[in-house]
């Protein structure tokens, strides 16, 4: 495909490391909202703060000007949201009204106050008329931006914009697929944060690779029930966007849930985790919001549960292992799509 303008918008690792991939092809500009950040990475040519030691390629230019950044793409560029799922509707809101050609998002999880996935919380700011999509799968940013192979999924019902999107960022090291079913990818690629945090545990705990293999098989069935009964496809979840990013999350030593989980099994309190983590670890918000969608759906998801209450109610790491080991097996079903 010919040189397209991408703007990335979000100069965290993640957006950071997509806009430095994109920029060995293609025109990228990457905002932040942080004036003096962005002048220092402007400086450097190099994200200090998040993502040390990546020098950025000549076509990836920064700015904290937004206006700019949306109108760098023109007609038929891209944008690339960049941001927490907390951060998605503000970052929307703020594009209501301005020509955008197409959009797709990197964030993976659940809107904490409405149960949203990505893909309702774009249709309800920007309606129907914006080609939109999510871009998910296994990916470590360090890794993506070092240039190391990675698969990711473009999902969309707008075939144009998968289209579009695989022209962009298919490419060198970076393989792109298509899917039509956004909701299994965006269930897969919010939930496996949440076990991640529960593998992290398993494993700080000592609990050794017996269980660890356990705990992902069986997280695998509680994406897949909570993502069919949300009307995701279960090979979704057979995929990249499902198996392949939950193996990623739970085994990789880059994965920030999985350190969530090997600190608290340290008996860290959860704040000190989080400040020590420096970056946004989508499975705490997450947890939260998934125990209570489960619940209304009236799905069986005794991980994420447990999870949750480590987090919140002041479950101990020791209780949530006695509390599932002490499940019984012949209440819980082999089909991963049963409730």
């Amino acid at each position: 495909m010919n040189n397209r303008k991408i703007s990335v918008l979000g100069a965290g690792a993640w957006g950071t490391a997509v806009a430095i991939a994109v920029a060995a092809r293609h025109d990228v500009l990457l905002w932040g909202r942080n004036g003096a950040a962005m002048a220092d990475m402007a400086a450097a040519r190099d994200n200090t703060h998040y993502l040390k030691g990546y020098p950025f390629p000549p076509a990836l230019q920064v700015t904290a000007d937004f206006d700019a950044a949306v109108a760098h793409v023109g007609q038929d560029g891209l944008l690339i949201a960049a941001c927490p799922v907390a951060g998605l509707r503000p970052l929307l809101q703020a594009l209501k009204g301005k020509a955008i050609p197409n959009i797709v998002w990197l964030c993976k999880g659940f809107e904490y106050d409405t149960g949203m996935l990505p893909h309702q919380i774009a249709r309800e700011v920007l309606g129907d008329g914006v080609p939109a999509g999510a871009l998910s799968g296994p990916s470590f940013a360090q890794e993506v931006a070092k240039g190391l192979p990675c698969a990711l999924t473009i999902a969309s019902t707008d075939a144009a914009l998968c289209g579009l999107v695989v022209g962009i960022v298919h490419g060198g090291t970076m393989r792109v697929y298509c899917s039509e079913d956004i909701v299994g990818v965006e269930v897969g690629g919010a939930v496996k944060n949440v076990l991640a945090i529960a593998t992290g545990v398993a494993d700080g705990m000592g609990l050794g690779l017996n269980a660890r293999a356990a705990l992902i098989t069986r997280g695998l069935a509680e994406i897949t029930r909570l993502g069919t009964a949300l009307g995701g496809k279960i090979e979704t979840f057979m995929g990249l966007t499902g198996m392949g990013d939950l193996i990623l999350t739970c085994t990789g030593d880059l994965s920030r849930n999985r350190r969530v989980g090997l600190g608290l099994a340290q008996g860290k309190s959860l704040d000190t985790v989080v400040k020590e983590l420096c970056h946004v670890a989508e499975g705490v918000p997450c947890a939260k919001a998934v125990r209570e969608l489960a619940r209304r759906l009236g799905v069986e998801m005794p991980i994420t549960n447990a999870v949750a209450s480590v987090l919140f109610d002041g479950l101990q790491p020791a209780e949530l292992v006695q509390g599932l080991l002490a499940r019984d097996p012949r209440y819980e079903s082999f089909n991963p799509t049963a409730k």
